[in-house]
Parts: structure tokens; C-alpha cells; sequence
């Protein structure tokens, strides 16, 4: 079955392109993140149908556990997708904060596992281990985690954790689907391992494709299977003339010097998956349709997720569809204003899908 997710910009909100985390080249939101702001963006996610909504991490946002569990107090039925960094808390810890927020919540917490790509970033955080140890880290605490959820005593001895005589009193139930990204090949192994739903950000149809046959080759090797999903931006309008007058306007609010300072960070940044989304655009706004309706005008400013889908209503649903088409079973979309465009999306584009 597919599943529809939405995003809770708990940097700021605005009608331009604003960055998932407060960094060199942000726009200046004209919406804060209050508590109010979020949990009105989640009410209009949970009515206009969306299953789950997503949360960033990282330098400049809040803590994702607490906002998300705030927000859950204003919502009923729409889970939290709360990404964690990997590394930053223990697992037996982040196992007991799951454990209370499935209580606080009646069940509604999924987790996104980040382990992340920008070396000065996690310097800053004191995190010094070079990119490969960190999905070696990143492994190891998936798996800690998860034994700690199962409910009995256990011992672990690995390079990153040790455990004595650790886990939760009882099993957690339900334990919180894992959500985890990443392009490079340590990523797509310690996804095929341990994760259970594999996120790629949006690319053509084509390199989606590939990379989806791999990951389920990479799972079935593991003896798992995986769900994929995708995290796009979307554009919609009645008309493609008014989808594409409206990203001509937010790319007419990307100012040069913007546009330059975010790139200059993306260069230093390790992530492949980031490297992989400038690619599409090469740092310049002179070619940014790579794909019919995917616009990569969104990466000029925005890290992660770079692209967008821009068209009419039903260009839209007809463009997710054929990514629905090639097994992709779950897509986290956003588009600016977060509360207004949940609404429009889930009345015109999603009944679209579903026909």
C-alpha cells in the first residue's frame, strides 16, 4: 500500500524556498516555528490525508524528540517521523525515549535514522569519526536498538557500543518503523541490514530505477525486504502554467549570493546523496527541468532533498504515479507554505493518485 508523508518545517515557514536546517545561505523565514505554527501545518497534513510527518535534524533545528511530541498533543491519528542522528545518544537511551513517546502518543513514532554527511557540522556537534565509521557506528546502533526493543536482557560488544545486561523491561509494541537514507555504498548496506523503509531523494525516474533494483538485490541478500520511498518537493497548480509561474517566482528570490554561499558548503560536505543532487544542476539555474516536471531549482539553496515536482494537478499525480510505478511504496512530500500547500496537495493531487 502506498503511503503519503508530509513535512513539519520546524526551521521556519514562508512562501520561499527555505533551508531544512538554519546554515550559510538560508532564507530568512517569514512564519517561525512556534509549537501553534507546527501544529497547525500537522492538523492540515492529518485532514488532508497524510499518513506521517517528517522532521529534520541538525544544527539550527530544535530537537526533533521534543517538538514532535508537543506537536503529537494537537494531532490524533498522523504519526511523527523524527529523524536522530546516529552516534549523538546512546541506542538503550534512544530506545527508552521511544518507548515514552509511543506512550505519549498511542503508537504514532517512526524514526528516521541520520547518520550524517557534513564533516564540519558534526565537528561542531564533537563528532570526529571520517565517514566511514560513522555508518560502522551508524550499524551498530540500528542494531543495538533494536535488540533493546525486543524486551530482554541483553549483551553487546561491539567497536562503537558496549552492553551489559541492557534493554527495555518488555517489548515495545509497536516497535517504531526505521527510516534511513543514503547513496553511498556503505549507506545502501547498512540500509539493506537494518533498515526498513530506504529513502532517495528525487532523481529522474531512470536513476531511481537502478538504485531501487539494487537496494532490493542488496536486502535480499540480507534475506529482508525492503519498502522504498522518495522525498520530493511538489509545485501543483490548476494549470502547468501556473505551477511553472510559481517556480520562476521562488528562483527569482534566490539571490546570487545565496545561491553561491550554499554551494560553497555543499562542495565541502561528504554526503554522496548531496553530491548527487548538485550534480542535477551543476550550481547554476541554466538547465534545471532533468526530468519532465522534475525541477532542480530547489537544490541551488536547500540541502537534501533538491527537486521538485512542478506541473498541473494531474502532471503531478500522473508523475508520482510512475514513480509509484517502479516500486516505490512510500513518498514524503513538502512544498512552501507547509500549511496551505498540505492542504492543496492532499485535495487535488492525492485523489489523483488514488484514481
Amino acid at each position: 500500500m502506498t503511503a503519503f508523508h508530509w513535512f513539519l518545517p520546524t526551521s521556519g515557514d514562508g512562501h520561499e524556498i527555505g533551508a531544512a536546517t538554519v546554515a550559510a545561505g538560508a532564507a530568512r523565514h517569514s512564519r517561525a516555528a512556534t509549537i501553534g505554527y507546527l501544529s497547525e501545518v500537522a492538523q492540515a497534513a492529518e485532514q488532508a490525508g497524510f499518513t506521517a510527518a517528517l522532521t529534520p535534524v541538525g544544527a539550527g533545528c530544535p530537537d526533533p524528540w521534543i517538538v514532535c511530541a508537543a506537536v503529537a498533543q494537537h494531532t490524533e491519528r498522523l504519526k511523527l517521523l523524527v529523524a536522530f542522528r546516529t552516534g549523538f545518544a546512546l541506542p538503550t537511551l534512544l530506545a527508552q525515549q521511544a518507548e515514552a513517546f509511543q506512550s505519549v502518543t498511542g503508537g504514532r513514532l517512526a524514526l528516521n535514522a541520520v547518520t550524517g554527511g557534513d564533516r564540519a557540522e558534526q565537528r561542531a556537534y564533537g563528532d570526529h569519526l571520517d565517514h566511514g565509521d560513522r555508518y560502522e557506528r551508524t550499524a551498530e546502533c540500528l542494531d543495538v536498538l533494536r535488540r533493546a526493543w525486543a524486551g530482554e536482557k541483553f549483551d553487546y560488544r561491539g567497536r562503537h557500543y558496549q552492553v551489559e545486561n541492557g534493554g527495555l523491561n518488555q517489548p515495545l509494541d509497536p516497535a517504531p518503523p526505521i527510516y534511513f537514507g543514503g547513496a553511498s555504498p556503505a549507506a545502501e548496506q547498512v540500509a539493506a541490514r537494518h533498515a526498513d523503509v530506504y529513502l532517495m531523494w528525487g532523481e529522474p525516474p531512470a536513476a531511481v530505477a537502478e538504485r531501487a533494483a539494487r537496494m532490493r538485490a542488496l536486502a535480499a541478500a540480507q534475506g529482508r525486504t525492503l519498502r522504498l520511498g522518495i522525498r520530493l518537493h511538489v509545485i501543483a497548480r490548476p494549470s502547468a502554467d501556473e505551477a511553472w509561474g510559481e517556480a520562476d517566482r521562488l528562483l527569482a528570490g534566490m539571490s546570487p549570493e545565496r545561491v553561491a554561499a550554499t554551494q560553497q558548503r555543499f562542495a565541502r560536505m561528504e554526503s554522496v546523496g548531496q553530491a548527487r543532487m548538485a550534480a542535477l544542476h551543476g550550481g547554476t539555474a541554466e538547465s534545471l527541468v532533468v526530468s519532465p516536471n522534475l525541477w532542480a531549482g530547489v537544490g541551488l539553496v536547500r540541502e537534501g532533498a533538491g527537486t521538485a515536482l512542478v506541473g498541473s494537478y494531474a502532471e503531478v499525480a500522473q508523475r508520482i504515479s510512475e514513480y509509484a510505478a517502479l516500486g516505490l511504496d512510500e513518498f514524503i512530500l513538502s512544498a512552501w507554505p507547509h500549511r496551505e500547500e498540505a492542504t492543496r496537495i492532499g485535495t487535488h493531487v492525492l485523489p489523483l493518485v488514488a484514481r
